[in-house]
């Protein structure tokens, strides 16, 4: 059985992972645990939750385990086996928080042995199933939230950092009087480590194989992919300054960049940098799109970038983006932020440039253009290393031994 992350400091080193259970430990694993049914309660809105649905859900089916998903997702019935509950969408945020009442009345309907609530909104949900109900009940943070309020373009400049205090002290309720608390990365555990007396456990958001296949494309149509948010935080701006710098060099780069903006205004705002920077003819701007969609469109580039700035969050959360790009048989130039940097050393996967520094990146991308073989390198051994450990298949396991040791709690 893969072992919990206790309660002790934690540190920015490169991860240990234990091996692999063998198969029979994960065999009694799967006796002892089928038959359990989990309701994720989630307040994303889109069409699915993917951390909920192919990181927890899905794959915990293969131990016997039952699953069900609610939310305000516009889904009822199954997805490969996976139950979808919808509850009625709710536009403001505050009355979400609020109606956690109703939230939870909707979720004991499903009758579950673990409740496993998702993001700040759902833990007075959480509480009130927990406290009230007294239902086993598992907390999952998956982002550093406290520091992302930081950066929230629909939060009031002047109102961040107390609603950042507010969110972390709500987090730290759920450490104190939930069963469990899951996080994706050491550094969002770090501040709930201490607190209560909550099984407490790191669950890399590792892609699932079986929506990143080996995939050769034909024919590369971009030499750069970035996917994620489009934003001065996330380094896009960077980015499109390191383009104009090489066209400037005589060297175009064609760069697929797809994702979401903060607001309309924000889109725009990207889109007349391009025209600014004169790269707009090299750009192709899309949209979010399903996770389904992932692996066909990363992989019609050679090269993944992840520029992200040295800001609160990055500081601690690892990027869903370089394993999927990895998954996809990409090397990835991303910056050398403490998060990021232990999954490069050793290995020859990419490369790492500071965080903000235009003229670096813009050699790190001139460089590794220049040389094919490299890439198909580095790309050959990034998907290797996601197929052999950096995947959810190997990850799985440690959720559901917290999910055994709740039960026994």
């Amino acid at each position: 059985m893969a072992p919990l992350i206790s309660p002790a400091p934690l540190t920015l080193e490169r991860p240990r992972f234990e091996p692999l259970t063998p198969n029979t430990r994960r065999s009694d694993l799967a006796l002892r645990l089928r038959g359990v049914r989990v309701c994720h309660l989630t307040p994303i809105q889109r069409a699915r939750d993917e951390r909920a649905f192919t990181r927890e859900a899905l794959p915990s089916l293969a131990f016997g385990l039952r699953a069900c998903i609610l939310g305000p997702h516009s889904i009822s019935g199954p997805i490969d086996e996976v139950e979808f509950a919808s509850v009625p969408k709710c536009r403001n945020r505050l009355m979400r928080i609020l109606l956690a009442a109703r939230l939870a009345c909707w979720a004991l309907k499903h009758d579950a042995d673990i409740y496993h609530v998702h993001n700040p909104e759902m833990i007075p949900a959480g509480l009130l199933l927990r406290l009230v109900f007294r239902k086993k009940v598992v907390y999952d943070t998956r982002e550093d939230f406290p520091s992302m309020m930081l950066t929230k373009a629909y939060l009031p400049e002047r109102w961040r950092p107390a609603i950042s205090r507010l969110v972390s002290a709500i987090e730290g309720l759920a450490a104190r009087f939930l069963n469990g608390v899951v996080t994706a990365d050491a550094g969002s555990l770090r501040p709930l480590a201490r607190k209560g007396k909550s099984r407490k456990l790191v669950l890399y958001n590792f892609p699932n194989l079986k929506f990143f296949p080996e995939c050769r494309s034909p024919q590369k149509q971009f030499d750069l992919v970035y996917r994620g948010g489009l934003s001065e935080r996330a380094g896009t701006f960077v980015l499109l300054r390191a383009l104009h710098l090489l066209l400037n060099r005589g060297v175009p780069v064609r760069l697929l960049l797809f994702g979401y903006t903060d607001d309309p205004q924000s889109e725009q705002f990207l889109r007349d940098s391009l025209v600014a920077h004169g790269i707009g003819h090299l750009v192709t701007l899309r949209g979010t799109i399903p996770h389904d969609e992932m692996a066909s469109t990363l992989s019609l580039a050679r090269i993944a970038v992840c520029p992200l700035l040295g800001i609160p969050k990055f500081m601690n959360n690892i990027p869903v983006k370089l394993f999927e790009s990895w998954a996809c048989g990409l090397p990835v130039i991303a910056s050398d932020l403490p998060p990021i940097r232990p999954f490069f050393q050793g290995r020859k996967l990419g490369m790492l440039v500071k965080p903000g520094d235009i003229h670096g990146l813009a050699h790190a991308i001139r460089q590794m253009l220049a040389s094919p073989d490299l890439i198909e390198e580095y790309g050959r051994r990034a998907r290797q290393v996601v197929v052999e450990r950096y995947n959810i298949g190997m990850e799985i396991p440690k959720l559901l031994s917290l999910y055994e040791r709740v039960l026994l709690c």
